[in-house]
């Protein structure tokens, strides 16, 4: 499948190809959900589900630099992070649907929380509707602040100082079924201006929030930690592997072989949605051990989605992204959402959306 972005002018550079796994439109007609994903890299918010012809249907919108999604439990709103604000999304269709043509939902912006460039990476959307988000810049977790940027949470213990340096390179976050933060990736203990990125082949950690200790050193360049099924899942992007942190022996458990940049994770049944990127020509992605875990698995990187079997470690889907679009940053699923859309601001069609609170 291939297609152009409504957004931009039709050029051959501008488009990109997506092709999936034969029996991938099946799994997501089993699990009766969707998956939407981001790329900060070309700067679009993906849907993937499933037309009315059992086809793979992909929908995208432009947002600056998105990154972190968060979805909310009900699944009818969501939290995005983008450049310089962080977007609510809410499904303005009644549950089950409605006339709507093609699509089961539609995703509106209903809220903006003007944040500045804080470099957000992982955001979570609680019970509340009020995003918790990583904020990369200043080393913390945050909350949005009516009035102001942010209010800090947390950040690390070694972090003595809240100041716009991304010091250690804080990037994800695991909270609890009620939105309460747990857990948290970084690349560096570095307590200066991007120290982290004198450590990236092993320098990474994950933290417990609560305690501040680590519950996992010595990871490469780690990535959106989640807690499912009663255990901590986190992604060692570094080296290509996504598995789960055993918190009584302190390491890391690697489950799967992911060939390329492993960055962004989900969840539906047993399976685990993973994101992964082309590494970029920079000094930060290469030399790292994920080089010669390609080569020692006759693999090339690549960008798209795996779907892994998180009891056998399995690849039992696949999609692949090429063209325009190189590097993913975070996955979520929309469950009970067969075919999403979303509105934008690029076009005039977000004049057009209105809905009113009859409740």
């Amino acid at each position: 499948m291939t297609m152009p972005s409504p957004d931009v002018p039709d050029t051959e550079a501008e488009k990109f190809a997506l092709t999936t796994s034969r029996h991938f439109p099946e799994w997501l007609h089993r699990m009766r959900a969707s998956l939407a994903f981001t790329t900060y890299q070309a700067g679009k918010l993906f849907f993937l589900g499933l037309g009315r012809d059992g086809r793979v249907a992909v929908f995208e919108r432009s947002f600056a630099r998105c990154m972190g999604l968060g979805v909310h439990q009900s699944g009818r709103s969501f939290a995005l992070a983008t450049q310089y604000q962080l977007l609510r999304f809410d499904d303005v269709l009644p549950p089950g649907g409605g006339a709507s043509g093609e699509h089961d939902a539609v995703y509106v912006p209903h809220l903006s929380w003007i944040t500045g460039d804080l470099d957000a990476h992982d955001v979570v959307m609680p019970a509340d509707s009020r995003p918790v988000f990583v904020n990369t810049l200043f080393s913390c977790v945050a909350r949005v602040s009516d009035g102001f940027s942010f209010r800090p949470l947390w950040r690390p213990p070694f972090v003595t100082r809240l100041a716009p340096e991304d010091r250690c390179h804080l990037n994800g976050l695991a909270c609890d079924p009620n939105g309460q933060p747990r857990y948290v990736t970084l690349v560096a203990d570095s307590d200066v201006a991007d120290g982290w990125r004198d450590r990236r082949a092993d320098g990474g950690m994950l933290l417990d929030i609560a305690s501040g200790e680590p519950v996992a050193r010595g990871l490469s360049m780690p990535h959106s930690p989640r807690l499912y099924e009663g255990r901590l899942w986190l992604l060692n992007s570094g080296t290509g592997e996504f598995g789960f942190a055993d918190p009584t022996a302190h390491r890391f458990e690697a489950v799967a072989f992911c060939p390329g940049y492993a960055r962004g994770l989900a969840f539906i049944d047993r399976y685990a949605i993973i994101g992964l990127s082309l590494a970029r020509d920079n000094r930060t992605f290469q030399g790292l051990p994920l080089d010669r875990a390609l080569a020692a698995h006759g693999a090339e990187p690549r960008c798209g989605l795996l779907v892994v079997d998180i009891e056998t470690g399995d690849t039992i889907g696949w999609v692949r992204i090429e063209g325009v679009v190189r590097e993913l940053y975070d996955v979520a699923v929309l469950p009970g959402i067969r075919n999403p859309s979303v509105i934008g601001f690029i076009t005039d069609e977000i004049n057009r959306i209105i809905s009113i609170d009859e409740g």
